[in-house]
């Protein structure tokens, strides 16, 4: 793995430079690594050049020959470019210059599936490919991002010491990057991550709904609520730049986010990750209903028609403001507790299904820092993990049980408000039921499996025979006694 270092040759290469590209790229620089770019619009090379990247060595090329020819071997590639069609369409303009054992790199929002695909492709052309998610958006890229690599792990060492160099530190020093598994590992948990952020921020959007509309706060309480809600158990990206919208001002001086329509993007990664939940026949309950959420926002003149005829509860929040405050805020933190023990459990099964062997405890220390998600709080996750890797849940776990019991109350009461004031709270409404149902011994399953076996025989277990042995009953005399088959979700 020796190689030389002054032979004029990049240590490593980057294709794609949008913001990110550029930012990763600079970060490697800095990093004292030699980098050489390359972009399909070449005069986003020279842009680079005199601009982000003016007075560096870094390299830029300006077609993909020039640009192979300048890295050393095994050639290392980082692909910064649309998930999709254009990874395959690099991968193919790449391939002809490539040796065996060269490194070819995504580092973009690939779908799993399609990372498990192109690593066993090009392993039987004998290249080695990494699928590493990288959160942190734009500055994480720029300052130290969390990168979660994946794929074929006879690739890792060529990268390790890059990765973990460039990547933000844990308040422990550890580099918040590490090898996650074989195949489409690292892009799954990059999916997961997406989906636990999309949790979060509906999270952090339902509490401002019922301290705006619930109690009339303003942006200015608001944000001081929320500021120091930071300095506590909450912690966490998210409430501190949920803090700082709060105090930003438009030019006329009203606040700037009551000014923001209230219609939600997204990119897609927040619905893969509830596909692959309802594959996997596992409850996601609260990432589903915080990417719902958005699908609603979309429907705005749809909304705006329905609040001129649909109606709603007339009466106003009549009780002690500051212990409301409270209440949201234990409901804040019951419901995060909830996202991320389903997102957990999700890769959990996902390990199982796809025989990969993750280390939770090492994933909560990738997202100590760097990341979107990044909070005070996935320490304690790690320290879960960590007593116990095999922990089936994090509600099950005694510091997050305790958690949660002692923030029950509080989240229970937010609930019950936003139902008599009529402000929709999806998130901590299901991921209170989930944890109601998640805690119950028997669920009223048993009365649907009777239905089912009523009207299409499809069998059902009893609590009196063996788990695996199916009945069927011939409820209305007239069905017979032939049964459909059975299978489970």
């Amino acid at each position: 793995m020796s190689e030389p270092k002054d032979n004029g040759l990049a240590d490593i290469g980057l294709i794609g430079l949008a913001v990110m590209g550029q930012n990763l790229a600079l970060n490697i620089h800095d990093h004292g690594y030699k980098i050489a770019v390359f972009n399909r619009t070449t005069s986003k090379v020279d842009d680079f050049l005199a601009g982000p990247a003016k007075g560096s060595q870094v390299i830029g090329t300006y077609s993909i020959e020039e640009f192979i020819g300048k890295l050393k071997r095994p050639r290392r590639i980082i692909l910064m470019v649309k998930a999709g069609d254009p990874v395959d369409e690099f991968i193919q303009h790449c391939l002809p210059h490539l040796s065996e054992g060269d490194i070819l790199i995504d580092g973009g929002n690939s779908l799993f599936t399609d990372t498990e695909r192109r690593c066993k492709e090009l392993e039987a052309k004998g290249i080695l490919y990494i699928g590493s998610g990288i959160s942190g958006g734009e500055e994480g890229a720029r300052n130290g991002p969390s990168i979660m690599p994946g794929g074929n792990p006879k690739a890792w060492p060529f990268v390790k010491e890059i990765f973990q160099a460039i990547a933000a530190k844990a308040d422990s020093g550890e580099p918040c990057c590490d090898w996650v598994g074989e195949g489409g590992a690292g892009h799954y948990v990059k999916m997961i991550h997406n989906g636990i952020e999309y949790g979060d921020i509906q999270l952090i959007c339902e509490s401002y709904d019922l301290l705006k509309s619930g109690i009339g706060y303003t942006p200015a309480q608001l944000h001081d609520i929320y500021a120091k809600w930071n300095e506590h158990q909450l912690n966490s990206y998210l409430i501190e730049i949920t803090s700082h919208i709060f105090a930003c001002n438009d030019t006329d001086g009203t606040a700037l986010v009551d000014k923001i329509l209230d219609v939600a993007g997204q990119k897609g990664t927040g619905k893969w990750t509830v596909i692959d939940a309802l594959n996997s026949g596992m409850p996601l309950t609260l990432i589903s209903e915080a990417v719902f959420a958005r699908c609603l926002s979309a429907m705005k003149d749809e909304r705006v028609m329905a609040s001129k005829i649909l109606k709603g509860p007339s009466e106003s929040f009549k009780g002690d403001k500051k212990e409301f405050i409270d209440s949201v805020e234990h409901a804040l933190y019951a419901s995060k507790i909830i996202s991320y023990a389903q997102g957990f459990m999700l890769m959990r099964q996902a390990a199982q299904d796809y025989h990969w062997n993750l280390n939770y405890g090492g994933i909560a220390l990738m997202w100590r820092a760097g990341c979107i998600i990044r909070s005070k709080f996935l320490g304690k996750i790690k320290e879960a993990f960590d007593n116990n890797p095999k922990l089936k849940s994090l509600l099950v776990d005694n510091y997050f049980a305790q958690e949660i019991n002692d923030a029950q109350a509080g989240w229970r009461k937010a609930v019950a408000t936003s139902v008599q004031l009529g402000i929709p709270t999806p998130c901590y409404a299901s991921a209170l039921s989930f944890y109601d149902g998640y805690r119950t011994a028997r669920l009223p399953a048993n009365l649907l499996q009777a239905q089912r076996d009523y009207f299409g025989a499809h069998t059902y277990e009893r609590i009196d025979t063996p788990r695996g042995e199916f009945h069927h009953t011939n409820w209305t005399g007239k069905g017979g006694i032939v049964s459909s088959s059975s299978y489970n979700a």
